[in-house]
């Protein structure tokens, strides 16, 4: 029942996660790629190799899943390496992918989803030990433009704290305007002609996840309701999640908005950012705050629909930060092992807009959509490395001036953390 792999049409933009991909292919004998739908999954494993010339099926075939829920081993008999794609449609072929490789570990397989399966309900069988977990998330600007190797600014900063991420000669930032990536988008699917109409898009994109993935992932008893709950969430994006005053403003009970939002986590289109906890000496809220898988996901469901519309709003700050996260997201993921991404926030009024904590070493964010960092837009990055002396601070504007504003707290425009080398000159440290 397999067939074999074929070169797709659509043309394949290389991603920064892609050596990582293929180093974890030689290491386990299963890589689970998992992200939210559209990301470019299939894309990744079909043109990657080895796996590009793997055997292929998906479960979006309802034939194929009438045989894994009859006899799934039969789905890759005669395979020795094999692709199988949207499997949290037929989660219960993991049971025989782990029996299959207990049997023989030469065997290699790889499963992707758009759905989080180590948050899957249904899943009840573990891979532990066997398999590997990647995230693929939205293109980065430098994927989008294809402009060489990932930025280094976050692992300099991270290893190197007292240094400046970048070389003296590095080349002067180019500015691009963040409100027309936040409008547009950073998915596949809209680096063609659909870019010119990617609110059209989004629209199609929200009604195929309602139709689609939310049903199949859990009971809504009202997809009115829980439209109206993605929207509140929209106008918080970047904000401290109260899920209380999300269920009043949404006319849903508190219990409803937390299981609503544990269904976008699964699914990836909403994230939430866990409190830091690091400094014990100090009172620090608890609460998480919310971002989206993509920041135009956010602006289209708070309704503007325009560059100029995101930048006059509200949400502007909020959908900014949205922006810069998902970049940091983007190389935390490249660290061995991925770092992992907080916010911290007193009860005094102290806070930074991103913790990133990888292993012992920590860089605070904080993200300002100024084009002119000042003095005053470190306040809280100092106060921050009070309690953590040897971290080192990061403030990402939206201008593309580059300069040290305190000792260990260095200013970068967010197209630094954006864009790759080639865009952002060579930097300091591995460059």
């Amino acid at each position: 029942m397999t067939n074999n792999a074929s070169q797709l049409a659509a043309p394949f933009h290389e991603r920064w996660i892609g050596k990582r991909y293929q180093d974890l292919l030689e290491a386990f004998p299963v890589v689970v790629v998992t992200g939210a739908r559209q990301t470019g999954k299939t894309t990744l494993v079909r043109e990657s190799p080895p796996s590009s010339a793997w055997d292929y099926l998906s479960f979006d075939d309802p034939e194929v899943r009438r045989q894994a829920a009859a006899f799934a081993p039969a789905l890759w008999e005669g395979s020795r390496e094999i692709v199988l794609d949207e499997v949290q449609r037929a989660p219960e072929v993991l049971s025989a992918v782990k029996l299959a490789v207990d049997a023989d570990r030469s065997r290699r397989f790889v499963l992707t989803g758009s759905a989080n399966l180590l948050l899957m309900k249904s899943v009840g069988e573990s891979l532990a030990g066997r398999a590997a977990y990647l995230v693929l998330r939205p293109l980065s600007l430098g994927e989008w433009e294809r402009d060489g190797e990932p930025s280094l600014i976050l692992r300099n900063l991270l290893e190197r704290p007292e240094e400046a991420p970048w070389s003296a000669s590095a080349p002067g930032a180019a500015e691009v305007s963040p409100w027309s990536v936040v409008v547009r988008g950073l998915m596949p699917a809209l680096l063609g002609p659909a870019g010119k109409e990617a609110q059209a898009w989004w629209s199609g994109y929200v009604a195929t996840y309602l139709d689609r993935d939310l049903l199949q992932l859990s009971q809504v008893d009202s997809l009115q309701s829980f439209h109206r709950v993605m929207q509140v969430l929209a106008l918080r994006a970047g904000g401290l999640l109260n899920e209380s005053e999300v269920a009043r403003d949404g006319g849903v009970s508190a219990a409803t908005v937390g299981r609503w939002l544990d269904l976008l986590q699964t699914g990836y289109l909403a994230q939430r950012l866990p409190a830091y906890a690091g400094n014990r000496t100090t009172r620090l809220m608890k609460m998480p705050k919310i971002h989206w898988l993509d920041p135009a996901l956010g602006a289209f469901l708070a309704g503007h629909y325009s560059a100029d519309a995101v930048a006059a709003s509200r949400e502007a700050g909020g959908l900014f930060e949205g922006l810069v996260c998902h970049h940091v997201r983007v190389l935390a993921d490249l660290l061995t092992p991925p770092a992992e991404l907080m916010h911290w926030r007193t009860y005094r009024g102290d806070e930074v807009d991103m913790v990133v904590e990888h292993g012992r070493r920590v860089l605070a964010i904080e993200v300002k959509a100024t084009r002119r960092p000042a003095a005053e837009d470190v306040r809280g990055l100092r106060a921050f490395l009070r309690g953590s002396p040897q971290a080192a601070g990061l403030l990402v504007h939206g201008g593309s001036e580059r300069r040290q504003m305190d000792r260990r707290i260095w200013a970068a425009p967010w197209t630094d953390l954006a864009r790759g080398r080639q865009a952002a000159g060579e930097w300091a440290a591995g460059g």
